[in-house]
C-alpha cells in the first residue's frame, strides 16, 4: 500500500503520497504548492475564503464524457478526494496581468474588491457558475454567493460583477481546453493504489465497489466514513481529531446512484444534495426549497443525505421531510440487508440503531401521493447557510374535511428528529378546523420539551411549532386560499 493519488492541478499532472489522511486541500495548497491565494477564513465551510473549483468527468448523454466544475470549500475537503480530478485554484484563470479571465475582468470593473481577503474566493465562485448551464438570473447568483462571504464591500457589486462576466464572455479558455482536459483525466484512471498506510500508521481506503467496502467495514468496524467531509470536516479542524481507519466512500458508485420507480424514489446514501435537488422538488417542492437553503452551493455540491442521517444529528435538515414522508432506510452489513422505517433509526442523543460494520446504504422515498399534502418550514436567523433552530414536516391526508391520517416531524426540538406523536393522535380523525388545531397545539407541548441554546431559546422553540402547525393549516384548510409563504425568518434576514 503506497497510497499514492493522482490528479490535476490546473493543467498540470501530480502524483502526491498520502502522509496525512485527513491533510485539507487548503493546507496541501499553501504549505505545499505554496499557492497562497486560497485563503483560511473560518475553517469550517462557512465563509467561502478557501473556496476553489473541481472538475470531474460525467456522462455527456450518450456522447462519452465532458467536464463538470463545481465550487468547493478546500479548508473541509480531504486531499484524497482528489483522485482523478482536475483542481483549480485563482491562480489557474488569468494567463496574464492584461488577460483576466471574465470573472477576474468583471470584479475589477465592478469594483467588487477592497482588501481583496474574500476575493479569490468569490472569483472561484464566479467561475464555477461562469461555467455552470442554464440561463443567469438573480436567484441563481445569489445561490452561487451564497457561500462566499465580505465584510467590506456589500454584495451589491459582486452581484453586479456575476451579471458582467456573461457580457464579457460567453466562454473562455477552460471552454477550448475541454477535450483535451477530459483525455487527461481519462488517462489517471486505473490507479491502484487507493488505499495506504501513513508513517504514524493511519490507515486509509478509498474502495472502488459497494461490495469492497462492506468488507472494509466488516474489518474494520471502527473506521470513520467520509463522503463529502461537510461535518467530519471539522471533526479535524476544529476538534483536532484523529481519525483512523478513514474510508472515503466518493469512488463507490452504487452509493451515488438514484433510482425513480412507480412507487418509490432509492436515493444512494452518496448523493450530493446537488444532484439530489431537483429529483425532491419534482415531487416535493417544498422539500426542495428546503435542500436550496441547506448550506451553500459549495456543501450541497459536496453533502449528502446519507451522511446527514447517518451523523444522528437532531437538527439536520433532512430527517424531518423526510420521516413525515414515510421514508425507509436500507441499512448494510456485509452481504445481509435490512429495512427499517427511518423514524426506527435514531435511538437517542448521538445513538442511531446500526450495528457494529452496518453502513447506510440508501434511503427510499414515497413517490408524491395526491391525497396527500406535505409542507416543511425551516427557522433560522438567516435566509442562507444557517443552522436550523427548528423544523417542522407536516404530511396530512383528508377525507370528507376530516383528518384522515396525519404525519408530523420536528427537528430542534428533542434529542432526536421525533414524530409529534400526541399531537397526531389529537389530529386524527377529527374536523380539519381551527378548533381542532388548537387542540394539536396544546398536545405539541406534551410531545417536545425543547432546550435553550445560541439558536433559539426553549419557549421559542415551542411557540414556533404550535405556529408553524396553524400555519400549515391555513394553508391546507379553511385559509388554504391565502398567499403560501414557504420562508419563515426574521423581517429584514439577509445572507451574510
Amino acid at each position: 500500500m503506497s497510497g499514492r493519488i493522482r490528479f490535476l492541478l490546473g493543467t498540470e499532472h501530480r502524483e502526491v503520497e498520502i502522509a496525512d489522511p485527513t491533510m485539507t486541500v487548503l493546507n496541501y495548497l499553501r504549505l505545499v504548492e505554496r499557492r497562497t491565494g486560497t485563503k483560511e477564513g473560518c475553517a469550517e465551510g462557512d465563509c467561502g475564503a478557501c473556496t476553489v473549483v473541481l472538475g470531474e468527468l460525467v456522462p455527456d448523454h450518450g456522447k462519452g464524457e465532458r467536464l463538470a466544475y463545481r465550487a468547493v470549500n478546500s479548508c473541509i475537503q480531504f486531499l484524497p478526494t482528489l483522485e482523478g480530478k482536475q483542481l483549480l485554484t485563482v491562480e489557474d484563470l488569468a494567463t496574464s496581468r492584461s488577460a483576466l479571465h471574465p470573472a477576474q475582468q468583471a470584479m475589477v470593473e465592478s469594483h467588487g474588491s477592497q482588501c481583496g481577503f474574500c476575493t479569490p474566493g468569490f472569483v472561484m465562485s464566479l467561475f464555477a457558475l461562469f461555467h455552470t448551464p442554464g440561463r443567469l438570473d438573480r436567484r441563481r447568483i445569489d445561490d452561487a454567493l451564497a457561500g462566499n462571504l465580505c465584510r467590506c464591500t456589500g454584495y451589491g457589486p459582486i452581484i453586479a460583477a456575476a451579471g458582467r462576466m456573461m457580457e464579457i464572455a460567453e466562454s473562455d479558455r477552460f471552454d477550448e481546453a475541454e477535450a483535451e482536459t477530459v483525455r487527461a483525466l481519462q488517462a489517471l484512471r486505473g490507479n491502484p493504489d487507493r488505499s495506504g498506510e501513513t508513517p504514524d500508521g493511519r490507515r486509509w481506503f478509498a474502495p472502488l465497489g459497494v461490495e469492497a467496502m462492506a468488507e472494509l467495514l466488516l474489518r474494520f468496524p471502527e473506521a470513520c466514513l467520509v463522503a463529502g467531509a461537510t461535518d467530519v470536516g471539522l471533526w479535524v479542524t476544529k476538534q483536532h481529531r484523529r481519525l483512523d481507519p478513514v474510508i472515503y466512500l466518493g469512488e463507490v458508485e452504487e452509493l451515488a446512484r438514484i433510482a425513480v420507480g412507480p412507487e418509490t424514489i432509492e436515493i444512494g446514501a452518496g448523493v450530493t444534495y446537488d444532484r439530489l435537488q431537483d429529483v425532491i422538488a419534482e415531487e416535493y417542492p417544498d422539500f426542495g426549497e428546503l435542500l436550496r437553503r441547506l448550506g451553500s452551493t459549495q456543501i450541497r455540491n459536496c453533502g449528502t443525505m446519507g451522511g446527514n442521517i447517518a451523523n444522528g444529528s437532531p437538527i439536520g435538515d433532512s430527517p424531518p421531510p423526510l420521516i413525515a414522508l414515510g421514508a425507509r432506510l436500507v441499512l448494510r452489513r456485509g452481504g445481509e440487508r435490512r429495512e427499517i422505517a427511518l423514524e426506527d433509526f435514531f435511538l437517542n442523543y448521538g445513538k442511531q440503531d446500526r450495528r457494529p460494520g452496518e453502513f447506510v446504504e440508501s434511503i427510499r422515498l414515497p413517490r408524491r401521493d395526491p391525497a396527500w399534502r406535505f409542507a416543511c418550514y425551516k427557522i433560522s436567523k438567516r435566509f442562507d447557510q444557517d443552522i436550523t433552530a427548528s423544523l417542522g414536516a407536516f404530511n396530512l391526508k383528508l377525507s370528507g374535511g376530516s383528518v384522515a391520517d396525519i404525519r408530523i416531524c420536528f427537528g430542534g426540538m428533542a434529542a432526536i428528529p421525533k414524530r409529534a406523536r400526541e399531537c397526531e393522535a389529537a389530529l386524527i380523525g377529527r374536523p380539519w378546523t381551527l378548533e381542532t388545531v388548537r387542540e394539536g397545539q396544546a398536545a405539541l407541548r406534551r410531545d417536545y420539551t425543547p432546550i435553550s441554546d445560541v439558536r433559539a431559546s426553549r419557549s421559542y422553540r415551542a411557540l414556533a411549532a404550535e405556529n408553524l402547525l396553524l400555519k400549515f393549516f391555513h394553508e391546507t384548510g379553511e385559509g388554504a386560499a391565502l398567499t403560501r409563504t414557504r420562508i419563515l425568518q426574521p423581517a429584514g434576514a439577509r445572507h451574510g
